[in-house]
């Protein structure tokens, strides 16, 4: 049956970009610690600012009051480094890998219902599966795993161009084909 393909690999691809959201909460846990570090780094910044940059009743040495800023700007740069991993993880691979997946799983139950020629159908299966699999499948390599040359396919916009093109070939697939019930020709 055409479609079959699509909502299998529909929900086994949802498995994979859907597993992130526990990488993304574990990497919560380093965003806690570095969210602590920098609130301690800058409180003490503040409070040498608050002193008019006086501890003890001394007045600070540029080399300390120097100290004192590096501590607070490596402490924001770690936590912003942490939150950025958190959103090409999130903006990306996750958010679209699980959309990509139920659109697969939503086209294979689709095609199921509509007739017309078989290895158009066929073609426009395959159409989502290797557009999901060049968009949000090199997003995945790209991001999470760092695969440099999944950028380069990235950038040729593939993907996202199969997905779209799949989307019309769906509309106008339905608007022609459209039975209503289940297409039992594909049985076999």
């Amino acid at each position: 049956m055409v479609g079959k393909y699509n909502v299998v690999f529909g929900f086994l691809f949802f498995v994979l970009t859907a597993a992130l959201g526990p990488v993304m909460v574990f990497k919560y846990q380093d965003w806690s610690v570095a969210y602590g570090e920098k609130q301690q780094s800058m409180g003490r910044v503040q409070q040498l600012k608050a002193d008019n940059f006086e501890e003890n009743l001394e007045t600070l040495t540029g080399e300390k009051i120097a100290k004192a800023n590096t501590d607070g700007l490596l402490a924001i740069n770690k936590l912003v480094n942490i939150e950025t991993d958190i959103g090409l993880i999130r903006g990306g691979p996750h958010s679209h890998g699980n959309l990509e997946s139920l659109l697969n799983i939503v086209v294979g139950i689709t095609l199921m219902f509509i007739g017309g020629a078989k290895k158009l159908r066929q073609a426009v299966s395959w159409i989502f599966i290797v557009g999901t699999l060049l968009h949000s499948g090199m997003l995945y390599l790209e991001r999470v795993f760092q695969i440099e040359w999944a950028s380069t396919v990235l950038k040729t916009g593939i993907g996202p161009g199969l997905i779209l093109l799949g989307l019309l070939a769906m509309g106008v697939l339905a608007a022609m084909y459209w039975q209503g019930v289940p297409n039992r020709s594909d049985n076999g």
